[in-house]
């Protein structure tokens, strides 16, 4: 194994999947499935269970759902492997990705399902219910769109 590698970035990994399946054991210990907590006029907790992927698409498709994260799991440890430590940004947002994605992917083995329970709504516009696994994966999507349309741009 090489001694600069992006696998250093595995530490924000553990991290980040310690913050999605904590956040979801206090979940499923204080609330009852359905059960919904206001905190803001357009954000409340609310405990559901989803047994699709996003948006509840592919729902109970639960084995193939599982391998495809098994493929990009192991994608982004090959890419880490393949990155140097320095390459922050990239690792950074591969690092989120992946501890998102074994955040659900825990659940969907462990539960069946994957615990869903940040509720944002503006009136009538209802957001399906996500998790701090699904925040971790959307925002490092975003970072390495941005790193790639970055690094793309000092190309041209």
């Amino acid at each position: 194994m090489k001694k600069d590698n992006g696998l250093y970035w595995l530490l924000f990994v553990i991290i980040v999947f310690i913050i999605d399946i904590a956040s979801k054991f206090w979940i499923i210990n204080n609330f009852s499935l359905f059960e919904s907590v206001n905190f803001l006029p357009f954000f409340s907790i609310t405990y559901v269970r989803n047994i699709g992927a996003a948006f509840s698409i592919f729902e109970g498709q639960r084995m193939m759902l599982t391998a495809i994260a098994l493929i990009i799991c192991a994608v982004i440890v090959r890419m880490l492997y393949r990155n140097n430590r320095q390459q922050k940004l990239e690792n950074l947002s591969l690092s989120m990705i992946l501890g998102g994605a074994l955040g659900n992917l825990f659940d969907r083995l462990y539960h069946g399902f994957v615990i869903d329970f940040l509720d944002v709504n503006f009136g009538n516009w209802h957001y399906p219910t996500f998790n701090i696994a699904d925040c971790a994966i959307c925002v490092g999507i975003g970072l390495f769109i941005f790193r790639n349309y970055k690094k793309t741009k000092k190309t041209v």
